[in-house]
Parts: structure tokens; sequence; C-alpha cells
């Protein structure tokens, strides 16, 4: 009778998921008793360093919830800033003279310069601010949370607008009264007083949001983290070690 020369595959555990395992600890140890102790790979190594079953999927980044608690802080933190933004308005804005004079029994208010440009120099100068404030928002934001993400962004912007707007409130509170007529009769007939601070482009409002995206856009493009190239080795699953069958102790026999 002739002994066959392959020697037999080793014995192998099958998954209850479809999958093949490898032998378990007392099947090693009988296979060490008749031959060369051969290493196996625990069950949880893949053989690639310490990464194990499914360890080389990490997490990236924080949660969610982290993201949006961050978003909101955010969003609190650049409106609030447009405290800031009202005053220096109020403090910088040109002012727009105006002169009271009387019509019968009524007072009638007009500019007293009708050539001249400080209405647009009021709408400037909040544009000029809202675009600064929204460079420094952004390099303050990048600066605290380098990794981005789109609810920090979205709250930049969302948080832009409201400062703006707030800003907007506060510099017309601030500003000269909104009634001229009697801002005229206070002053007399044909004294020059200031006009309400005034808003007249309501785009102004958008400069703070446009200038913080475009900003943090730029800063995290240029300055932001790099992802790592990935390993080739290990996605979308590590190469199973080749097994290579190994001579019985005393080699095949012979016929």
């Amino acid at each position: 009778m002739s002994v066959p020369l392959t020697p037999p595959p080793p014995p192998h555990e099958h998954s209850p998921h479809g999958g093949w395992q490898s032998p378990s600890a007392g099947q090693v140890a009988a296979a060490s008793a008749d031959g060369p102790a051969t290493e196996v790979p625990d069950a949880g190594s893949t053989g690639h360093g310490d990464r194990a079953g499914y360890g080389w999927y990490e997490q990236d980044g924080p949660g969610m919830k982290t993201e949006l608690r961050e978003a909101a802080v955010t969003v609190v933190a650049v409106a609030l800033g447009g405290v800031l933004l009202g005053v220096l308005w109020w403090w910088l804005a040109p002012r727009v003279p105006l002169v009271g004079d009387v019509a019968g029994d009524n007072w009638v208010v007009y500019l007293k310069d009708t050539e001249g440009e400080q209405a647009i120099g009021v709408d400037g100068t909040f544009a000029l601010l809202a675009l600064a404030f929204g460079a420094v928002s952004a390099l303050a934001v990048f600066l605290v949370r380098r990794r981005g993400g789109v609810p920090l962004v979205v709250a930049l912007g969302v948080g832009g607008l409201l400062g703006s707007l707030l800003a907007w409130r506060l510099g017309v509170w601030l500003g000269p009264a909104q009634d001229v007529i009697a801002q005229a009769r206070d002053v007399g007939k044909g004294v020059t007083f200031d006009a309400p601070l005034k808003l007249n482009a309501k785009g102004a409002l958008l400069a703070w949001p446009f200038a913080g995206l475009v900003v943090h856009l730029g800063l995290t493009a240029l300055f932001g983290p790099r992802d790592p190239d990935p390993d080739p080795g290990s996605y979308p699953y590590p190469p199973a070690d080749p097994y290579v069958p190994q001579p019985p102790q005393g080699g095949f026999p012979k016929l």
C-alpha cells in the first residue's frame, strides 16, 4: 500500500460566521508534540503591529456632541463681538449734518450739504469694520480649533451675522435721536445738528460672515492638519499571512 506524499492540512475550526479561524490552543499543543513548534498568531492579531481586529478604524476627531457644543460656544462668542463693532461704528462713522427751518407753522429738516458723501461714509465704515472683525474672528476660531468641521464653519457664519445685526442696532441706539423734528426744535432754526446713525446699505451686514468664512477656509487650506497617507496593507483589510505547509518530523515517508 502506498502512502500519500502530500501531508494532510492542519486542522481548522469553522467559525459560525462563515470564516476559518486559526487552530485552538489545544490543537497547537498537540501539534507541537508531533512536530516543530510554530508560532500561531493570536486570534485578535492581524500581524501588522499592535493593531487588533478592527482597531485600525479609529475615530477621527471629536464626536458630534462635542462639535455641536463647540459650535454653540463659537456662535455666542462671535456674536458678542458685535458689541465692540457697534461702539466703533458709532465712534468712527462720519456725521451727516442737518439743518432745521420753519415753513409756515411746520418744521422742515434738510441736508446742510446736499452734495456731501457722509451717508456713504457711514455705510462704508460699517462694511470695513465688519470685514476686519470677520477676519479676526476667523483667525481666533482657527487658532482655538485647527481641525475645523462643518458645524464650526456654520457657527462662524451664523455668529458673524448675529454680530452684525447686534452692532447695527447698538450703533443706532448710541447715535443721535431718531426724531429729527424734535432735535431741530431743540437747537433752533438754522442750527446744524447730526442726523441719526443709519445703515442704508443692508448688504453690509453680510460683510462679517463672508469675510469670516473666506479667511477660515484659506487658513484651513494652508495651515490645517493633513490626513496621513493610508497604509496600503491595512485597507480595506490587512492581507492574510500565507500558509506554508511544514514537513513532518523526520521528512516525508518513502515508498
